[in-house]
C-alpha cells in the first residue's frame, strides 16, 4: 500500500502544493474580513480534491485494470484511497493551523473554542462528502464522479444541519455547541468506514478487465 500512496502523491503532488499555498494566502486575507478559525472549515474539503484527481488519471491510464495483477487485495487498494483522503484532510487542517497561529501571536482573538469548533465541522464536513463521493468514484465513470463529488459537499452540509437539529431535541445546541458538533465528528467517523465497507464490496463485485 505504500507504494499506491507515494504514486498517488506523486501524481497530484502540484494540486496539493497550490492548495497548500492557497490556503495561507486565504488564511492572512481573511484575517481582515472574517474570523481566521473559519478557514479550518474550508481547508479539509479543498486539500481532498487530489484523490479524485488520482482516480480520474487511474481510470485514464488503465492503471485500474494493472493492479489487479499485483499481490494486492481490492480492499487494500481501496483503503489506500480512503486512507489518502484522510492524509489529505489532515495536511489542509494543518495548513490552515499556520496562519491562525501566526495571528494568533500578534495578538487576533482566536481561542482553542473556536479552532475545535471549526476543524470539526471541517473535518465533519470532509469525511460525510467523502463517504458519499468515494464509493461513487469506483460505481460511475470518471465525470459522473465529479459531479457526485462536487454535489456531496453541498449534502454534506445538509446532513450536518440534520444532525444538528436532531441533537438539539436532546439538549441546547446553543448552550453546548462544540459538544454539538463533537457528536456530529463521531457519527462522521462511523459513516466513514462504513462508506470504505461499501466500496470494497462494489470494487470486489466490479469487473476490471
Amino acid at each position: 500500500m505504500k507504494g499506491i500512496l507515494v504514486k498517488d502523491l506523486y501524481i497530484a503532488r502540484s494540486n496539493i502544493l497550490v492548495t497548500i499555498v492557497s490556503l495561507v494566502v486565504l488564511g492572512f486575507g481573511l484575517s481582515f474580513l472574517l474570523e481566521t478559525s473559519a478557514l479550518l472549515v474550508l481547508a479539509p474539503v479543498a486539500s481532498t480534491t487530489a484523490v479524485f484527481i488520482s482516480i480520474t488519471s487511474d481510470a485514464a491510464s488503465k492503471w485500474n485494470k494493472n493492479v489487479i495483477t499485483m499481490p494486492l487485495s481490492r480492499s487494500r487498494i481501496i483503503g489506500e484511497k480512503f486512507l489518502f483522503y484522510i492524509l489529505l484532510a489532515l495536511l489542509g487542517m494543518l495548513t490552515a493551523l499556520i496562519p491562525c497561529i501566526i495571528l494568533a501571536c500578534f495578538g487576533l482573538d482566536i481561542t482553542p473554542h473556536s479552532l475545535c469548533l471549526y476543524g470539526s465541522m471541517g473535518i465533519s464536513s470532509c469525511l460525510l462528502a467523502g463517504g458519499i463521493s468515494l464509493p461513487c468514484a469506483y460505481l460511475f465513470d470518471p465525470e459522473k464522479s465529479q459531479i457526485v463529488f462536487m454535489m456531496s459537499f453541498m449534502a454534506s452540509t445538509g446532513i450536518i444541519a440534520g444532525l444538528v437539529l436532531l441533537t438539539n431535541l436532546l439538549f441546547p445546541v446553543k448552550e453546548n455547541i462544540l459538544l454539538a458538533f463533537y457528536i456530529v465528528l463521531i457519527i462522521s467517523v462511523i459513516w466513514f468506514f462504513i462508506s470504505y465497507r461499501i466500496a470494497v464490496r462494489i470494487y470486489g463485485k466490479r469487473d476490471i478487465t
